[in-house]
């Protein structure tokens, strides 16, 4: 038996150290630079270093498209391996887009050197994404001619053709509902989402953009905009990536001046803002070679993980106190714009722009010359204002009856509690009074825009079970602009309520005729409001159809749910 026991023991010790070797180097190691590793061996080498630190605990925080588990690396000091009040989460995102992939290959080999060399600072939760999009890491090719390097990569959507930097609000996939779930769990006070590039070519091979900073309640904005950015810029430009910011020019070419990104929740960087968290969507240059960009990747993660431990305290605080502020918060911003009045300027290190005739067609083509470099500064307009505004009710009512919407509410820490009896209530509703919608679908969805309502008090029924959701919580910056159907990425703008848009109802003309006749008769108000409407309208007054219709959507018996947005809100 002890003989037994023994080689037993061996071939454990075996396998460990098989794992343990499998952890030593990676596929772009082996590769000098030039491969990114697949799915299999990306969770391969995450699960050796589960198995060899007891520093390091891989989760399956839930089930992606492709039937497959997202996962999560977290690295403890402590070895506790649960949200802790007094550290602060840093949580590093890979592979949204999987043909952008120096993410996944500098976070494999950053996390095993921290681990290995025993860096982990103690008053840090470092969170790591392997991969997030499983379904496009599987999907291998060469999708992306306009990038230079590794040989081959994953694709750019998930299994089912979704981009999932366009999904954080709209949670259309299964990826996105666990990486939500995850994200709300561990709650973190900053993200690095891990991207490449597209776009015009200069000799920076770091850009980023950080939350569009006029977003935030102005403690985290002033301290990230203040305080964690410039040391952060200046770190990386030791380090030999001297950073701009993500390039987004108005025109075709950046050299004339550029904006900031405007982002909106569909995004990771709009959705985290939702929670007062920062997001640093990082883009290396696509037309760097591979090796710069995953170097400069793991310099990024790298300074970002120091200054988060340097900064733990007041990030800790910061939030706090900001979510306390947007659980008492009454107006809030919906949409916002841009405002030109006000310009900074940036070092811009570029190359010219220049045109000839294209060898495929004949006409003209714009190329970049990188025989001439230039380094001047431009213009950068960064200031965003509010574009329209609202004041929150006290609370939203939400029938039962609109259950993805209630399940994407409560997914995201939204407290709700449900109506105990049937009862009537005083609200204040809206109805849909113009949209706007684009002839093809964008990410599955004909989504709206250019929202117009008209407000009414009613008297309405509700039903036990229904959900009452109050606007005094840390996370009412989530309810307001996802309940707000004029808010851009409000769940009416991703068509969740589109059935309320049509008429279920109608009227035989020959029919009604005698029965409009009966309510002009009846009802002087009417026929005032109809004669007004024939002296200001022409066509209408020549128009009988037009005429036998508006007595119908003026009478008792047109349908009072048609356009009425079902999402009530409570004012009193």
């Amino acid at each position: 038996m002890n003989k037994l026991l023994r080689f037993t023991a061996v071939l454990l010790g075996m396998s460990l150290y098989a794992l343990a070797s499998v952890a030593q180097i990676t596929p772009y190691e082996k590769s000098n630079g030039q491969e990114t590793a697949t799915y299999q061996e990306i969770m391969a080498f995450y699960r050796s270093l589960d198995q060899q630190y007891d520093q390091a605990q891989l989760f399956e925080v839930g089930t992606t498209d492709t039937g497959h588990p997202l996962h999560l690396l977290v690295l403890s000091a402590n070895k506790i391996f649960k949200p802790q009040a007094d550290k602060v989460t840093l949580l590093i995102n890979n592979g949204i887009h999987p043909g952008e992939p120096e993410g996944i290959d500098a976070s494999m080999m950053w996390a095993r050197e921290l681990l290995k060399n025993k860096q982990l600072p103690a008053n840090v939760l470092l969170c790591i994404v392997p991969v997030y999009n499983v379904g496009g890491c599987l999907n291998r090719g060469v999708s992306r001619p306009n990038q230079n390097g590794p040989n081959s990569y994953g694709f750019r959507a998930n299994s089912r053709n979704y981009d999932l930097n366009r999904d954080f609000i709209k949670n259309d996939t299964k990826d996105a509902e666990a990486w939500q779930q995850m994200f709300q769990t561990w709650k973190p006070q900053l993200v690095i989402d891990n991207h490449t590039s597209n776009g015009a070519d200069y000799q920076h091979a770091m850009t980023y953009f950080p939350t569009q900073k006029d977003k935030f309640h102005p403690l985290v904005s002033q301290f990230f905009s203040e305080t964690f950015k410039p040391q952060f810029d200046r770190q990386l430009s030791q380090a030999g990536f001297d950073p701009i910011p993500y390039v987004n020019a108005f025109g075709a070419t950046p050299e004339t001046g550029y904006q900031g990104f405007n982002d909106g929740p569909r995004y990771s960087s709009g959705y985290a803002a939702l929670f007062n968290c920062e997001t640093y969507v990082v883009e290396l240059h696509m037309l760097k070679d591979y090796p710069t960009r995953v170097k400069g990747t793991y310099k990024l993660m790298e300074i970002a993980l120091a200054l988060t431990s340097k900064h733990a305290a007041q990030m800790i605080a910061n939030k706090q106190k900001a979510d306390q502020a947007v659980a008492v918060q009454k107006v809030f911003p919906l949409s916002w714009k841009l405002d030109k009045t006000v310009v900074d300027s940036i070092t811009f290190r570029g190359y010219a722009a220049k045109y000839k005739p294209s060898d495929v067609s004949g006409q003209t083509r714009l190329y970049y010359d990188r025989n001439e470099p230039f380094t001047k500064r431009i213009p950068f307009y960064d200031k965003f204002i509010p574009d329209l505004s609202i004041t929150a009710p006290r609370a939203y009512i939400l029938p039962q009856s609109w259950i993805k919407v209630a399940e994407r509410l409560t997914r995201n820490g939204v407290k709700v509690s449900r109506l105990t009896t049937d009862m009537e209530l005083d609200v204040e509703v809206y109805y849909i009074e113009d949209y706007k919608s684009p002839a093809k679908p964008y990410e599955g969805h004909y989504n709206h825009s250019e929202v117009k309502i008209r407000k009414e008090k009613q008297r309405l029924k509700f039903y036990k079970g229904d959900y009452r959701i109050e606007v005094n919580q840390a996370v009412n910056r989530y309810i307001v602009e996802t309940l707000e159907p004029q808010a851009p990425d409000s769940f009416f703008a991703w068509n969740f309520f589109d059935s309320i848009l049509s008429q279920k109802e109608g009227y035989s003309a020959y029919v009604f005729e005698d029965i409009a006749a009966q309510l002009l008769q009846k009802d002087e108000s009417l026929r005032q409001k109809l004669e007004a409407k024939k002296k200001a309208d022409d066509a209408f007054a020549k128009n009988g159809a037009a005429q036998l219709n508006f007595i119908y959507q003026n009478s008792p018996y047109f349908e009072p749910t048609f356009n009425r947005y079902p999402v009530a809100r409570l004012v009193e």
